[in-house]
Parts: structure tokens; sequence; C-alpha cells
């Protein structure tokens, strides 16, 4: 129902019984019809109305206006088709087209207006508009303070500034700034975000979003983000999150200490105790900083990073002082087939520094490493070490192929050097230009010496004991193990050697050229590589 219609009534009666009344046309002079409330405030002064009614009740003195009334305190003015000013109170109400223009900045229309002049206080309801020039608030009621420029909505309100909705049951409106402080059930609405909360700060000027409860966003994307802490800026598509926030992208999630991220640029960095988990690639990254470039799909882990694969049985962990992975080069073959830029056959995975790698099976170490997912195989670089049970592998670069995850072949290039300790300064010991091992479930079942190849070592009788050295040399020689123990030797073409009796030989001299015993650099655990106290 229109709320000015029992004004008008009021208006009808009232001219019937006050002859005594002065009555005027307008405008008057704004000295004499102006209120003066508190000497703290300035008066509210009466610019325009079509028609003034003077009224005494109830020892109120009433000041009644209709028809096109402006008003004005201090910089703000307000517009209305009626008003009942309260001399006696030190307020007014107005009806009908209601608005309110705070210092041209700040305008806020509605049907009906409760003023308190004094505090300089705005109550305000019936489809109240409230615009900034950068966007606008929509709510049923709104209560407006002039003096701290704050306006409060508790009833439900809607802000859209640009592209952009905002809804929340309660909302704080701080002028001054341009912030909209939003409180319960807050939704965000944007051609490339949802938000939904139950706090946010946002800033019109800005479009700065501030989160300071629980909070999920989603991009248009489908990749979402869980956090308790942060901003999102969407004029620049920078964001920050704190709180260990959650982004989770398909199938990989994404955990650390604080994230941040520019859409623009598309480089993104979590850092503090990062965890990614990619269940598609069953693999885990955990880290102290990770930085990821979106647009060119690399991914760089520092601060003690360690990369899982996990498998049922047996678990690979991967650490170095950098770890870092991307795209391989596209290849003319490969382009036919390419599927999707996540194809994880067309990455490629890079170590530096102090890499180590464990398995309950198998461990490594060296100094750089490279895997391509296309060919599933793990180049080791400088001194690299492969440990498989009792047997230690050197040589310049070793190349580990793996089917289904698994450890299937070792080919050692240049300086190739097994050896295999027996007892405490007793190791048997093979050294060739090249080698290729084959294992089975990490263990070596057989191993190929190729290119001057050397062999010592000790023969055991039945019990165990010690019998005789063997010290041979061939052009190519198989060995072949059982359950990862050295069993036999076959030598192939252009033999020489000799058999040492026990007690010619000190074992403690007896090593080839180049001979090294690395114990000391084996992981011994994933433990260790976690840096994990047992």
């Amino acid at each position: 129902m229109n709320r000015s219609i029992p004004v008008l009534i009021s208006f009808i009666c009232l001219l019937t019984t006050l002859v005594a009344n002065a009555q005027q046309r307008f405008p008057p002079s704004r000295d004499s019809l102006s209120i003066g409330p508190s000497d703290s405030t300035k008066p509210v002064e009466i610019l325009h109305a079509d028609r003034l009614t003077l009224q005494k009740k109830d020892s109120l003195d009433l000041q009644i206006l209709v028809g096109k009334v402006e008003l004005q305190q201090g910089t703000a003015r307000f517009y209305c088709d009626s008003c009942v000013l309260n001399q006696t109170g030190n307020s007014f109400e107005a009806w009908g087209s209601v608005r309110l223009l705070d210092a041209d900045t700040t305008d806020v229309k509605a049907q009906h207006l409760r003023y308190l002049i004094a505090e300089r206080v705005a109550y305000l309801d019936g489809n109240v508009r409230l615009s900034d020039g950068k966007g606008s608030l929509q709510t049923p009621d709104l209560e407006y303070n002039m003096n701290s420029d704050i306006g409060i909505y508790r009833h439900g309100g809607k802000v859209l500034n640009g592209k952009t909705i905002l809804t929340s049951r309660e909302g704080y409106y701080y002028a001054g700034l341009r912030d909209i402080y939003f409180i319960k059930d807050v939704k965000l609405t944007d051609p490339a975000y949802k938000i939904s909360t139950d706090s946010l700060l946002y800033n019109m000027d800005s479009r700065v979003t501030r989160f300071v409860a629980q909070t999920e966003i989603r991009d248009s994307t489908g990749r979402t983000v869980e956090t308790r802490d942060g901003f999102y800026d969407m004029s620049s598509g920078k964001a920050e999150f704190g709180k260990r926030p959650v982004i989770r992208d398909g199938k990989t999630r994404i955990t650390g200490e604080s994230i941040r991220f520019n859409d623009k640029t598309g480089i993104s960095e979590a850092s503090g105790s990062v965890v990614i988990i990619d269940s598609a690639q069953g693999t885990t990254l955990q880290a102290g900083r990770v930085v990821q470039d979106n647009k060119k799909k690399t991914v760089l882990s520092t601060d003690h990073p360690v990369l899982i694969v996990q498998q049922d049985k047996d678990s690979v962990y991967i650490t170095a002082d950098t770890l870092f992975s991307g795209p391989l080069p596209h290849q003319p073959d490969s382009l036919a087939r390419k599927t999707s830029d996540n194809d994880s056959t067309l990455r490629f995975f890079q170590a530096y520094k102090h890499v180590r790698i464990f398995t309950d099976s198998l461990q490594a170490a060296c100094d750089s490493l490279y895997y391509s997912y296309q060919d599933s195989a793990f180049r080791l670089y400088q001194e690299p070490v492969i440990w498989s049970r009792g047997s230690q592998i050197t040589g310049d670069t070793i190349l580990l192929r793996t089917k289904n995850k698994k450890a299937e072949k070792l080919d050692i290039f240049e300086n190739s050097l097994l050896v295999q300790r027996l007892d405490p300064e007793v190791y048997n010991q093979v050294k060739s230009i090249r080698m290729a091992a084959f294992l089975t479930n990490g263990s070596m079942d057989s191993l190929q010496a190729k290119g001057y190849a050397e062999c010592l070592y000790f023969i055991q009788d039945d019990d165990g004991a010690y019998s005789g050295i063997n010290e041979s040399n061939a052009d190519r020689m198989d060995i072949y193990f059982l359950q990862g123990e050295l069993d036999r030797v076959v030598f192939r073409s252009d033999v020489t050697g000799t058999v040492w009796p026990m007690r010619e030989k000190n074992p403690a001299t007896m090593r080839l050229p180049g001979f090294r015993w690395l114990d000391e650099q084996r992981p011994r655990s994933r433990f260790a590589i976690l840096r994990i106290k047992e």
C-alpha cells in the first residue's frame, strides 16, 4: 500500500482544524523555517515544498510538507513527496520517492525515511537503492549514519558492481572507504568466479575481496579454493590465501600454509609444508615452496621437495634440492596423437643436486636426474649410484627403465662397476665399459658386462667358507643372481684369469680400479627421505 495515502488523509483533517495556524506558499525564507537541533549539528533547511502546514499536537511542534519536498542539512540533501518535521523530537519522516544525496557521492532512494537530525542517522525502507557511482546496493531496509558514513542492512541485500553480484543476509557499507562488509550466507557471482562464505569484505573501487571466514571459491574452469583468510583482486587477477587453504583442480589437490596466484600471468606459488596430490597419476609432492606456471604447464619445487609415486607395495620416494616438471617439446610424430595439454605422457621431470631415490627394493643417488613420462625412464647423471639389496652399481651415467612404475632394466654407461659386499672388507666386483642389468621386483636377476670386462669374486664352499678368489678378464661376462646374491659368472670370449687361494691374498687389498663403496650415501628408509625421525 502507498504509505503517502494516510498522510494525505491526515492533511485534509488538519486543514479543517488549523484555522489559527499560519498557512503559506513556498518557497519561504530558509531562516524562518529552519529547525535548529543542537549546537553540535547543522540545522535542517527547507529548500522547497508546494505546501506547508504547521500543527501543534500532543506538545509536538510539527511542520507538514507536501509536494516536491527538498530539505538540506550540511552537505546532505533530502527529496520526497511528503514530509513531517518534528521540531520537538528533532527528527523528520518522509514518504514517497524518497531520495538522500550525501555530499554528491552517496545516493539513496527508498519509499520511506525516518531521520534523526542531531544524530544524522537515516532509517530507510521500501525498495531501498544505494548508489555511489561505482555500484549499487539493493535492500528492503537500511540504516545510514552520515556522521560515520556507515550503512547497515539486516534483512538481506544485493550489491551490483559491474558484472559482479554480491548477496548476503546482513551487511555494513562504509561510504568513505567504499567498503562493504557482508555477513551471513554471502554469495558472490562473477563471470570468472563464484564465492560462498559467511563473512566477506569487498571494496567497490578496487574490486578487492577479502576473506575473513571459511570460504569456497569456484572459477569458470571448475577449480575450487577453500580458505579462511586472504584476498582476491578481481581487477588484477591477483589472489593470496592463508591459514592452509586447499585448491582442487580436477584430480589435483594443493594445500600449504599460504597460496598466491595471478590469473593474468598464470603464476601461482604455494609455501609452507606444501602438499600436492595428483590422484590421476598416483603422485604426491611435498615441499616448502612450489611455483606453478599454468601457461607454460611447469612446476618448480624447492625447500626439501619430495615426490612420492604411489604403488600398491613399493612406492617410490624422490628428493633433491630442486624438482622441476614441464611439457616435452612437441615432436612431429607426437602432435598427431596428443589429446590434451594434461596428457602425462607428454611431460618430463627433473631433479637437481643431492638427488636421492628410495623404494623398499631399490635405492639411488646422483647429482641430477631426468625422467620422461614418454619412455618411463630415469636418467641419472654425475656420479650416479644404484643399490639393489646387497649390490651397488656405479657409472658415468645410468639409465633406469621402468614398466608399470617398477624398475625393469639398468643401462650403465662408461666406467661401469658392480660391487657386492659379502663381509667387512670382502667384496665381489665386476667392471666394464658398459653394463645392462635386468631386475624383477627391484632385485637383480642378471647382468651383462661388455667391453673389457673385469671380474673379482670370492669362491665359497657349501658351508659358506671362502676357498679362493677368481680374478678374470673377458670381452663379455654374464652374471646371474639368486635371491639378489651373485650365483655364477659366465665368460663369453677372450677369457683370461687366475684363481687365488685365500691364503695368498688379503681380501682387504683385492680391489678393481675405481673401486668405491658408497654405503653412507644410501637412503635407508622413506623416513630418511622425508626427514622424519623413525
